[in-house]
């Protein structure tokens, strides 16, 4: 789980005339992640793609041009399917229909947006009241039709020397009629108007009765009408086309595709005339399964070799190789296969130049498969948001699958929010098929878990103390919970308490961190580097706490760090009654010795980080946060249920009106105790508005946990926590293959 799987890098050197076999074995496992070849061996070049491997394409194109016109979604395919000689006859068939019916969908849409036009450009017309045929079709008056000011109209009209008479009709919406002098140019009327406030609008051209603007729109909405059942036709004919050819497109595209991929595989292999070589990364655990069914396939026309078994290094370079010496006698064809002497030759070249030693086509990292068990596996979404880890490094997943759950839950702490993030976790896992969903659907589901579990803890539902009182206290017998939020001014020491756990969170969070990275160090780089660089700030982080939770740093230190954990030799109230007082003088001076050491280490081994030597205290102060968000979380549903029920105090505790309502209890506590008396006891409208105060509230705490909990919770994940060990951008294991889904071999 702390590491990735082990790879091996493994080389396929043989015939080129059994190449195609040796692609279709390789396909078929897939489990090669492939090196491309780059160049730089001599006598070798990059493979060409087979042949068909254009034709393919050019079909992969069309198929997914049809399935994007057609909307077919992975859920339409219905049974896997066996698709020989007939694709093509079938593929161009469905391709001219579905194209034609496209074509015939488009050409209708853009109808209808013309008609939407006309229709949206008639409306001024009918604000006008005056029939379109009298707007048009004179030859001794000009015609303006549009929107502007009629004073300032009228005064460019009138001041115009190539007009005699005018008339205008309408405000806002005008119809201007000018009769022009004899000469008069035919634009006289557009040209007066020019610096006028006046937006000119076409005239529609009219026909038979359709004179009126009321007329024509009544025409406009008979011709939609007819485009739309037109529209709905062609919607229909297409809908039953995806039902019946949804399951033929999307076999089809798996097959073309790997094809296409088969074809273009000898693009990343190196070549000669008559030999060739493939490189990649596989499982080193399914060496011999892959071994084994290549050789199957082909025979002795190939040579199949593990020429690493790889951990890298930070620097890059190989730090475990394994080296395997080239076996050219069994690279040959197989006895009773005729091959030439420059075949073989050829081959055996490829096989030393290609397998052989340490010649690699490319010294590239390792592709990384996290591995990690159904449970822990969703929390992969949350390393790889940061970045994939290094084949170098540790995986932190199982590290988030333990922490990160717990801390959301302990900030929100409480049942009613944790069955709702349950339920929602559970709906993004069911109901996608995105694999990046999923998991984070799984992480939901584990956050509701442990918001539920302290739910039941902190004895709250929806910031109600029910559990409390009808479980802890009613069935259990406790005075009241085991553990509080400490919002309340009798459980200040709560408050504290949580502060103080929050930093010893913090300290082991972090040391696991910083061992992690002692180890990266140490086998990669050496126990020098991994002393200086990772055990000083081991040292100086312990050391530094050591100090500060000892009586060495009493006075300093807040004094409650010294007594939430004592309950046994003073009256003070403890969270926890551990009889802890603080670690001896001695122990604090220690710890002081192992700080400067740490930081002594660190100057020997990074000298500029020395000045950084006091984040060791930062960083676990940073964790404070979670104690921080748990109050501000629990103030938030405090305030909703408050202005709903109402709250009255009672020797420093408070209490929701839940069976009574103020008057009740300002007799029995005084009208001082009364902090709110809440919109439930209050009339109609009162209760009302409080019930939407109620959901809306308690919605918009549920939401703000994920933005506030979440977030803060994932900062100290990445920030805090994998800053330690992490640097993350591994390669993503990429087989050569593909599993089958609409398709059955043929």
């Amino acid at each position: 789980m702390l590491r990735p799987e082990r790879m091996s890098k493994v080389s396929v050197t043989g015939s080129k005339a059994y190449m195609e076999q040796v692609v279709e074995a390789v396909h078929e496992l897939n489990l090669l992640h492939v090196t491309e070849y780059g160049g730089g061996w001599e006598g070798f070049v990059q493979g060409n793609p087979q042949s068909g491997a254009e034709d393919a394409a050019q079909k992969l194109v069309t198929v997914r041009s049809l399935k994007s016109i057609l909307g077919v979604e992975s859920d339409d395919a219905g049974p896997t399917r066996v698709l020989d000689d007939e694709l093509t006859g079938e593929l161009e068939e469905l391709r001219e229909e579905v194209n034609a019916l496209d074509d015939r969908r488009n050409e209708i849409r853009s109808e209808l947006r013309s008609v939407e036009e006309r229709v949206e450009a008639i409306e001024p017309f009918a604000e006008l009241g005056i029939d379109l045929d009298l707007l048009q079709g004179y030859d001794s008056v000009q015609v303006a039709v549009g929107e502007g000011d009629r004073e300032t109209v009228e005064r460019a009209v009138l001041d115009a020397s190539a007009l005699t008479e005018y008339r205008v009709f309408g405000d806002g919406v005008l119809a201007v009629f000018a009769h022009p002098e004899r000469d008069a140019d035919e634009n006289a009327l557009a040209d007066a108007l020019v610096n006028a406030e006046f937006a000119a609008l076409d005239v529609p051209d009219v026909e038979g009765d359709s004179v009126s603007p009321e007329a024509y729109v009544r025409d406009l909405e008979r011709e939609r009408q007819s485009l739309e059942s037109d529209l709905e036709s062609v919607e229909s004919e297409l809908d039953s086309m995806r039902a019946d050819a949804s399951g033929f497109l999307l076999a089809a595209e798996e097959k073309l595709a790997i094809e296409v991929q088969k074809s273009e595989a000898p693009l990343s292999y190196a070549t000669t005339r008559n030999a060739f070589v493939s490189e990649g990364w596989i499982p080193t655990e399914r060496y011999t399964e892959f071994k084994s069914a290549v050789q199957d396939a082909v025979g002795s026309h190939v040579e199949v070799e593990e020429i690493e078994r790889a951990a890298f290094g930070a620097d890059g370079e190989v730090q475990v190789r394994e080296d395997v010496p080239p076996t050219v006698e069994n690279a040959g064809p197989d006895e009773g296969v005729e091959a030439s002497d420059e075949d073989e030759a050829e081959q055996r070249r490829a096989v030393a130049d290609g397998s052989g030693g340490s010649v690699v086509m490319r010294d590239d990292d390792p592709p990384v498969v996290q591995d990690n068990p159904g449970l822990v596996s969703p929390f992969e979404v949350l390393v790889q948001a940061v970045g994939r880890p290094n084949y170098r490094e540790f995986d932190p997943t199982i590290v988030l699958f333990l922490t990160f759950p717990a801390f959301f839950g302990f900030m929100i702490g409480d049942l009613g929010y944790g069955i709702l993030y349950g339920l929602i976790g559970y709906y993004l896992y069911s109901n996608f098929d995105s694999p990046a969903f999923k998991s984070m659907g799984g992480v939901t589901i584990a956050a509701g878990i442990f918001t539920a579990i302290f739910g039941v803890l902190y004895g709250e539902l929806f910031g109600l103390h029910l559990i409390s009182t009808y479980f802890w206290e009613g069935v259990v017998g406790l005075h009241s919970a085991p553990i509080h939020k400490g919002l309340q001014p009798a459980d200040l020491y709560w408050a504290q308490a949580w502060l103080v756990v929050s930093t010893l969170v913090a300290l082991v969070h972090l040391n696991v961190g910083y061992v992690f990275g002692f180890l990266e160090e140490l086998e990669f780089h050496g126990a020098k580097a991994a002393i200086t660089e990772k055990a000083s700030w081991l040292l100086g982080m312990n050391g530094l706490w050591l100090l500060v939770f000892s009586d060495a740093a009493a006075g300093t230190a807040p004094e409650f760090i010294y007594t939430v954990f004592d309950g046994v030799s003073s009256d003070a109230p403890a969270a926890f009654a551990l009889g802890f007082t603080g670690f001896p003088a001695v122990v604090g001076y220690a710890g002081f010795a192992m700080f400067l050491v740490g930081a002594l280490l660190l100057l020997l081994g990074a000298p500029a980080e020395i000045l950084e030597i006091f984040d060791v205290l930062v960083n676990v102060l940073s964790y404070t946060r979670i104690a921080a968000v748990l109050l501000a979380k629990a103030g938030m549903a405090f305030v909703v249920n408050l202005l709903f029920f109402g709250v009255y105090e009672t020797e420093g505790e408070y209490h929701y009106m839940l069976s009574h309502g103020p008057e009740y209890y300002a007799a029995e506590y005084g009208a001082e105790a009364i902090l709110f008396p809440g919109l439930a006891h209050g009339g109609v409208a009162a209760l009302v508005g409080g019930l939407l105060i109620l959901v809306i509230g308690h919605v918009l705490v549920l939401a703000l946990g994920v933005t506030s909990a979440g977030l803060q919770a994932v900062r100290l994940e990445y920030y805090e926590f994998f800053s330690k060990f992490f640097d993350g951008g591994g390669t993503e294991y990429e087989p050569f293959g593909r599993v089958r889904r609409f398709t059955a071999d043929e």
